[in-house]
């Protein structure tokens, strides 16, 4: 039985968006987690993205078999799920928008013609001659960005000095994640985001990009990664294996316990999440839990 939306309306808007590059493990367990309690202790929304824009990486049927992982351990989303390969028209509507304000521009670099660190501006001004471009950069304004994190605190990042022009559209042709996910933000009305911390250093590229788009840019928690034996992120890249849905209880409690929580004792999902909820929200000083 999956935790229904509690008594009450609010705002509150979050997401869980999975790429469907592969089935869902512990790691990817502990930000659906997350973000589901976030929304239910605000009494909010929880919406699923499945985020499949690079198709390359995309497994055939993994999309399905996330959402049956999602409800096996008792996780309901709250509208029909979005999926970004049906969502092209609106990207490109928008990089035309941008592309009108001047704030985009081609590039010819390639990989290997790149430095580390920072985009240098090479193509801002002009293609070399005899180039064509290859992938689209967006403008990246100067001045430091800031922002508050609710798991990590005041943020900042001076984006044309840290990153540089950003890519929007990649050399093959995707649209580009930090893109895709300002537009999905902003045109479902999510409020807040809450995803692992690997992220964390996309935010200020986020907020601005959302500031050109007139998108109010959401609240952001950014959660600690589950690692591996040898301290790499957990991930289906890394050969992470599938959710133990035969131990609901143990998978749930593991990925509790990774978020800084005691194991509960409760022996159902549905349990678990009523407990987990009134935790999440004392710990996070969410008042609007009834």
């Amino acid at each position: 039985m999956a935790l229904p939306v509690p008594g009450g309306k609010s705002s509150y808007r979050g997401r869980f968006a999975p790429s469907p590059s592969g089935v869902l493990h512990d790691g990817s367990l502990l930000t659906a987690m997350a973000s589901f309690l976030d929304a239910r202790a605000h009494k909010g929304q929880w919406l699923l993205r499945i985020e499949d824009i690079d198709t390359p990486r995309v497994v055939p049927g993994a999309d399905r078999i996330i959402m049956q992982q999602l409800q096996a351990l008792g996780m309901q989303w709250d509208e029909s799920p979005v999926w970004q390969s049906q969502r092209h028209a609106l990207y490109q509507a928008t990089f035309n928008r941008l592309a009108e304000q001047n704030l985009l521009y081609g590039c010819a670099c390639t990989r290997q013609e790149l430095s580390w660190g920072p985009y240098q501006g090479t193509c801002r001004n002009g293609l070399p001659a005899g180039r064509q471009a290859r992938a689209w950069r967006f403008k990246a304004a100067p001045g430091t960005e800031y922002f508050h994190d609710r798991w990590h605190g005041p943020q900042q990042q001076d984006v044309a000095t840290e990153v540089g022009d950003f890519i929007v559209k990649r050399a093959d042709g995707v649209w580009a994640y930090q893109l895709v996910v300002v537009i999905d933000d902003g045109d479902q009305g999510i409020t807040d985001i809450v995803r692992g911390a690997d992220l964390l250093d996309s935010t200020a590229r986020q907020q601005m990009l959302a500031r050109s788009l007139g998108i109010d840019y959401p609240s952001t928690m950014h959660i600690p990664l589950l690692l591996d034996q040898a301290g790499r992120k957990l991930s289906k890249q890394n050969h992470a294996v599938a959710l133990d849905l035969a131990h609901a209880m143990p998978t749930l409690n593991k990925a509790w316990q990774a978020l800084g929580f005691l194991a509960l004792p409760e022996t159902s999902p549905y349990a678990f999440w009523q407990t987990a909820q009134e935790q999440w929200a004392r710990r996070f000083n969410i008042r609007c839990l009834a």
